[in-house]
């Protein structure tokens, strides 16, 4: 498929005045896409099919190959001792031999093989694929999550205690996820790690102190707070005290009960695996279970310049087991028609291995072609999109440009993408690009989108 630029088909309903006029205010600042970018603009914002994403973002760039693309055919050199297929069940689709779990769920995801962007740098590729926009610009755009934190979450009335965007454990640190809209829609990273016993997420569980030692000391701050008991009724002292009881729910009520794994069954938890990789999946489920509209699991060392398939081994099972369970547990609750499953790296890793010291069976950075995973919210499972060639160099056939990808997850959000995004600078930025930001695409992936 040739590349275009940035390309959203919707269904054109009958414009209104208004919606004319609007039209014609944008054309005449620039800001309706030229014809070769043909952009068609939604008159309203679509239907929402989706009300929640989990993100599980391979930190590091996961191997294309030895996961979601294998190529059993193309030699030792490029399969290295991971040489095998395996079929799912889904006739005609396999995927890596490490991930038999994930095998069996293949029905419920559509697999990309074609994405790609071309950038070797972990930073700028992060950006990119986050994004969609290319980095190096006047401005830093905001990440997916910190868009979906504005429109899903405070902005929409979103009052829940837990802030709207979760990172699960700790922050990518390549980039500002919020970029120019802000530390409002930065991430709340829990730290801690959710396989331990309690999951400490900062500023929720104090360490070292017990819910009983929490209860007591606010009992006692009660009783010493002379102040506020002779200032009752005072509208800054009930302030104070709104703002401690909602503190105290995070820390003793509902808000902490969510991160709080002693609730599940140990079945269910062993089911997911008891790494922190596992156990972050099953805290992402209870999250969008509560209604927080965006979870990252960032789940690091995928980096495999060295010794690539040892970290493939050893990595690959707690990525099947968790990332498996997690779809099937959302789907028996009924929540995968609503959630998104979004799986991915920065790029992929090259093709041929590097047998030769230092590397010793690694694998470097690939951009030019590499696999991501989409499921549930108006994302049908069973498919592949495009494909790459025989031993997983280039595309050959359906590129997926990050901003179709992206794009594609605001559509089933119902995020209208001539929606103008707040910069503290007042310029016309939207939440998809114009035509002047030269964005390359090749379209939304109507293939596996639910009509």
């Amino acid at each position: 498929m040739k590349p275009q630029y940035f390309d959203i088909e919707k269904q054109r309903p009958r414009l209104s005045r208004r919606e004319a006029i609007r039209r014609a205010l944008f054309a005449a600042s620039g800001l309706v896409l030229s014809n070769h970018l043909s952009f068609r603009t939604f008159a309203a914002p679509p239907t929402a099919r989706a009300k929640a994403v989990i993100q599980i973002w391979m930190w590091g760039g996961p191997s294309h190959t030895d996961l979601f693309d294998p190529k059993p055919d193309a030699g030792y050199d490029y399969c290295g001792p991971l040489k095998g297929a395996i079929e799912t069940n889904v006739a005609g689709i396999r995927v890596g031999e490490l991930l038999p779990m994930l095998a069996r769920q293949a029905d419920k995801y559509s697999i990309i093989s074609s994405m790609t962007h071309g950038n070797n740098g972990h930073e700028t590729a992060a950006y990119i694929v986050q994004t969609g926009r290319q980095p190096g610009g006047r401005l830093v755009f905001p990440a997916v999550g910190a868009v979906v934190s504005l429109f899903k979450g405070y902005d929409a009335g979103y009052r829940g205690l837990i802030p709207p965007y979760i990172v699960l454990t700790e922050p990518q640190g390549r980039f500002s996820e919020a970029g120019f809209l802000g530390s409002r829609y930065k991430p709340f990273a829990t730290g801690g790690n959710p396989a331990q016993t309690p999951f400490a997420v900062e500023g929720v569980v104090a360490p070292g102190i017990t819910e009983q030692h929490q209860k007591e000391r606010r009992e006692l701050l009660h009783h010493l707070d002379t102040l506020a008991q002779t200032l009752e009724g005072n509208p800054e002292i009930a302030a104070a005290a709104q703002a401690e009881n909602q503190a105290y729910e995070m820390i003793l009520g509902e808000g902490a009960k969510v991160f709080d794994l002693s609730q599940e069954t140990p079945e269910l938890r062993d089911r997911y695996g008891r790494s922190k990789f596992g156990q972050s999946c099953l805290v992402a489920r209870r999250l969008v279970e509560r209604g927080i509209p965006f979870v990252t699991i960032n789940f690091g060392g995928w980096d495999t310049h060295k010794n690539n398939f040892q970290v493939m081994r050893r990595q690959a099972p707690e990525l099947d087991k968790g990332m498996a369970t997690l779809l099937q547990d959302l789907s028996d609750r009924g929540l995968l028609d609503s959630t998104i499953v979004w799986w991915g790296g920065e790029f992929g890793r090259t093709p041929k291995v590097m047998w030769e010291a230092p590397w010793n069976g690694g694998r470097n950075h690939w951009g030019k072609v590499f696999s991501a995973v989409v499921a549930g919210g108006g994302f049908r499972g069973g498919q592949v999109v495009g494909a790459s060639d025989a031993r997983g160099e280039e595309v050959k056939e359906r590129p997926v440009y990050p901003i179709d990808l992206i794009g594609s997850i605001y559509a089933q959000l119902g995020i209208d993408p001539m929606t103008k995004l707040p910069n503290p600078e007042g310029l016309p930025t939207l939440v998809m690009p114009s035509a002047d930001e030269a964005i390359k695409s090749a379209g939304l992936l109507r293939e596996i989108m639910a009509a």
